[in-house]
């Protein structure tokens, strides 16, 4: 029955994203890093998809720049420090 459901396509990738925030959230507060911020970075980004599609600028603002955040503050630490 619910691989048979007839929901679109954003309906599993917003609950996709959730759960991966929710596991960075905890990766996050247990010191686990990177993973923790990469984890940050692929849930934001699904979640921007889901926000295009829904044409929600608040959430599409909301998770570019948190994504970016991401992405910058991991290169930092990664590549440049």
């Amino acid at each position: 029955m619910f691989l048979t459901s007839s929901k679109p396509i954003d309906y599993y990738l917003k609950w996709i994203a959730t759960g991966i925030l929710i596991i960075a959230s905890a990766l996050n507060s247990l010191g686990y890093y990177p993973i923790g911020p990469i984890l940050y970075l692929v849930g934001g980004l699904i979640w921007l998809i889901v926000s295009c599609v829904w044409k929600e600028w608040s959430l599409i603002i909301t998770n570019i720049t948190l994504a970016s955040i991401n992405a910058v503050g991991l290169t930092y630490v990664l590549f440049l420090k």
